[in-house]
């Protein structure tokens, strides 16, 4: 979104007229509603505490600010099923102005927003957040509590059961389309909303016999996949434009390719997680193991078959300060530059554990290099784009539109830079330290744009 830093110049914002720009290399880009194409770079921004009267006061302008001055431009913000209908049939209205006030921040500071119906092991009847109580049913089978391992919940018997329900159940599946129909028409217009996120990390129920892969895509092929095709259906019912997210079980962190099939729809995007078992129960990156090649791999089939973005919608571990901690994020960046339209890293808080920065905002130990020059929207045809960290340059080559708009935009992270262009493309700067800077291109030309850091 160009809405701050377009507001300088009237004639920079009438070249924002549909450009339609083409895909990508082997996988469709993002686009904005100017064509141009996207790339997001942002933070899950959560309330998981806080309910009712309380719901999302955890979350406030101050991380739609900081977020941007450090250069992202994206937020995956988490919703709760449990705390907008707690009763079935009668929807907080008091949430959804909370969820507005929110947009309404991303807004102002010009952050896409990605809507997320998050759940974790199901939702309140086991202790945790997402799908009401109202809507779980067990069969009366047994839940025992793993408090030292939340995801172990995930296999017992009740959550995979209820799982089952909500998959199965023809007033379950009633009662969740109606809530992305009421969400999706509450939200359609506001600016800030890029897409919606249709369920987190969905589970489900392992057969007898099944291992943990096959179960998997048997559950995004049987289960998944006619579930997201209701949702988006509901989801277009009032809303035409806006992107449907859709996500594997996580087992696809493991390099599982998903079994999910297609979506009917004409504006998917394959939103996976980017988490390693191991590293989550506190292990060290294992740069042998080749787990980002392995994951990259499997996650690019499914883009690749039902030609669709990516976006990675969760990544980060727990503990960033173990020696090959550095490593990872170096080559984790790297490896999600060359398939995905973009990232959510988890979790922008002011604190320990999983916070991006601690609560003077500052980045902690290695979360800083999340933050890089990259291309925001881009008016044509990227035929590379990279980021060389060690010598401080972000280098860009596109084709540009030959008609619509001619506004490319790059966000650079806090620092000094020097942005260059060779083409027949000029540089508009917005800032000295850090920020955006425009590049104003003539139709069809061969762009390229150069972000130098300055010595330190």
């Amino acid at each position: 979104m160009l809405r701050t830093t377009l507001a300088t110049g009237a004639v920079v914002a009438a070249l924002l007229a549909p450009s339609g720009a083409p895909a990508q290399g082997a996988l469709p880009p993002l686009t904005d509603d100017h064509g141009r194409v996207l790339t997001l770079r942002g933070w899950n921004v959560e309330d998981k505490a806080n309910r009712g009267e309380k719901a999302l006061s955890a979350i406030t302008e101050r991380h739609f600010r900081d977020m941007r001055a450090k250069g992202f431009n994206f937020a995956r913000l988490l919703v709760f099923w449990d705390d907008l209908e707690p009763r079935r049939g009668q929807y907080s209205q008091d949430y959804l102005r909370k969820i507005e006030r929110i947009l309404d921040w991303a807004e102002k500071y010009d952050v896409h927003v990605l809507i997320d119906a998050h759940q974790d092991v199901f939702g309140p009847a086991f202790g945790h957040r997402g799908v009401p109580a109202w809507a779980t049913r067990t069969d009366g089978l047994p839940f025992t509590p793993h408090p030292d391992d939340w995801f172990a919940e995930y296999f017992e018997p009740a959550v995979q059961r209820a799982f089952t329900h909500l998959y199965e159940d023809e007033d379950l599946r009633r009662a969740q389309a109606e809530m992305w129909r009421l969400l999706a028409d509450r939200f359609e217009d506001h600016p800030a909303v890029l897409g919606y996120d249709l369920i987190n990390e969905p589970m489900g129920e392992l057969r007898e016999g099944e291992d943990l892969p096959t179960a998997a895509r048997r559950i995004e092929r049987e289960q998944l996949t006619p579930m997201y095709n209701r949702l988006a259906d509901a989801v277009r019912a009032v809303d035409r434009d806006t992107w449907v997210f859709v996500e594997p079980t996580p087992i696809v962190g493991e390099g599982v390719p998903t079994g999910l099939g297609r979506i009917d729809d004409p504006k998917v995007v394959y939103a996976p997680h980017f988490y390693n078992a191991a590293m989550e129960a506190g292990a060290d990156y294992d740069p042998a193991a080749r787990w980002i090649e392995t994951y990259e791999q499997a996650v690019t089939q499914y883009p690749k078959e039902y030609k669709v973005p990516v976006v990675v919608g969760e990544w980060g571990p727990l503990n960033n300060t173990l020696p090959n901690m550095n490593r990872f994020y170096r080559e984790a960046m790297a490896s999600l530059g060359r398939y995905g339209s973009g990232w959510a890293g988890y979790v922008w808080c002011y604190g320990g554990g999983y916070c991006a920065v601690d609560g003077a905002g500052t980045f902690r130990t290695n979360k800083e290099l999340t933050a890089e020059p990259y291309a925001e929207a881009v008016a044509g045809t990227v035929t590379s784009a990279a980021y060389d960290s060690g010598a401080g340059v972000y280098r860009l080559e596109y084709v540009s539109s030959r008609r619509g708009s001619r506004v490319t935009e790059l966000s650079l992270p806090p620092g000094a830079w020097q942005v260059t262009a060779r083409g027949k493309a000029i540089v508009v700067r917005t800032g000295t330290s850090g920020g955006s800077a425009l590049v104003l291109a003539a139709p069809g030309a061969r762009v390229t744009v150069t972000a130098t850091r300055a010595p330190r």
